[in-house]
């Protein structure tokens, strides 16, 4: 049976809770957020999503008095998307159905929204957080990196706990966010999308507690997710740029080498810097491509389409012509070495230095081509509709929520 939104202006405040075998927990998590809500007088639901849950997590939030929605796909981030989709409020604050956040507190994380000083507020942890709540390796080194990753990517916002999952926010901007992760990804890729569409992000601490229950977290799978959600985001940092100093260093060890083409002599060694060239510039380009390629996918997807007719030639096209003419040139190298090789001129100082740079040329321009002949069939792969767009419309069609307040993800 579905759930009609109540009257306008009845709700002000969701709180979500993504629910996940949590029995022993969930109550009171509700419990705490209840008496919060009501001593600070704001009008507020609660509504738990059951993950697939295999305990009797979804009747024990029931008894509580939280209003219980199934979301089948599992992952966290699909269970807050539901949330969200799904939430009456105005103003909605996710957080886990562990006892891990202190939800007495949840007064202070609304508030900035509800003065409307800020449009995302996290609830840090980490100042306030015993070291036995923590992992030693997600405290000191997981959290830290990602929130530098996450910092960079959006041009400096300012987080220290960028992983936080206790966050409140207004409903209708975070779904204008056309937020797509599943997992635990969704933290880092609500505050990439965030901070690059200019919402002003606060932080308030709020502490961390000893959950109740067996975590979910996955320390390698799940930071490889994050890793991973903000390269796509942000390849800029984590490919465009590392591909262009890589490509650098590889022309100035071409250069070198064939200014000397002996080597460098480092005390008792030689170095020939003809080796590492090649595969500086192999790397350097295969991480430009993708970054290039990345972000070339991100415009298809989220930015809107220019109404002026597009004059300048594609990335595709770019590739394609430039690949010719390095693999023609590398070859041209190659096949000047062998002529030489077959007139027994054996006086070529430079001929391993040559060579390394013929390699890395072949390599690189078929490298292009490739990308230039799959570049246009992989960009029409692109323009498919997103999942979020068809999990919005089943909401709709669902009357779980109202179509006036939903902006397709």
């Amino acid at each position: 049976m579905s759930m009609q939104k109540p009257a306008s202006g009845s709700l002000l405040v969701s709180v979500v809770l993504p629910c996940l075998d949590e029995a022993d927990s969930v109550g009171r998590c509700i419990d705490e957020a209840r008496q919060a809500l009501d001593e600070a007088s704001i009008k507020a639901e609660i509504v738990v999503v059951d993950n697939n849950s295999t305990d009797n997590s979804a009747d024990v939030a029931r008894s509580h008095g939280a209003r219980v929605i199934f979301e089948p796909s599992p992952g966290y981030g699909s269970a807050l998307r539901a949330g969200i989709l799904a939430a009456f409020g105005e103003i909605v604050v996710m957080a886990d159905a562990d006892l891990t956040y202190d939800l007495s507190k949840i007064e202070r994380l609304i508030r900035p929204v509800m003065d409307g000083s800020a449009d995302l507020v996290l609830g840090e942890r980490l100042s306030e957080a015993p070291a036995s709540t923590m992992p030693f390796l997600h405290r000191k080194l997981g959290t830290p990196t990602l929130t530098y990753l996450v910092k960079r990517a959006t041009h400096g916002l300012t987080v220290s706990d960028s992983q936080s999952g206790y966050r409140a926010f207004r409903r209708t901007e975070i779904i204008e966010l056309g937020l797509t992760s599943t997992g635990m990804e969704f933290a880092s890729e609500m505050l990439i999308r965030a901070g690059r569409k200019g919402l002003r992000v606060t932080e308030t601490s709020t502490g961390y507690r000893e959950r109740v229950g067996e975590s979910k977290l996955n320390t390698i799978s799940d930071g490889w997710r994050h890793l991973r959600q903000i390269l796509l985001l942000a390849p800029q940092i984590m490919l465009i740029a590392p591909g262009v100093l890589l490509l650098a260093l590889g022309c100035l060890f071409s250069v070198f080498g064939l200014v000397v083409p002996s080597g460098l002599v480092i005390g008792s060694l030689r170095w020939q810097p003809s080796f590492i060239s090649g595969i500086a510039l192999v790397v350097g380009l295969q991480a430009l491509l993708a970054g290039l390629v990345i972000a070339d996918r991100h415009r298809a997807l989220f930015e809107a389409p220019s109404s002026k007719p597009r004059s300048a030639p594609s990335l595709a096209s770019i590739c394609l012509v430039l690949g010719i003419i390095i693999t023609i040139a590398g070859v041209a190298i190659d096949a000047t070495l062998f002529a030489l090789w077959l007139q027994h001129a054996r006086s070529i100082t430079r001929v391993v230095a040559l060579a390394a740079l013929a390699q890395s040329l072949v390599i690189d321009g078929i490298s292009m081509i490739g990308f230039g002949l799959l570049g246009p069939v992989l960009g029409r792969s692109w323009q498919t509709p997103d999942s979020a767009i068809q999990w919005t419309e089943s909401f709709l069609e669902d009357g779980v929520v109202d179509s006036s307040t939903v902006v397709p993800l």
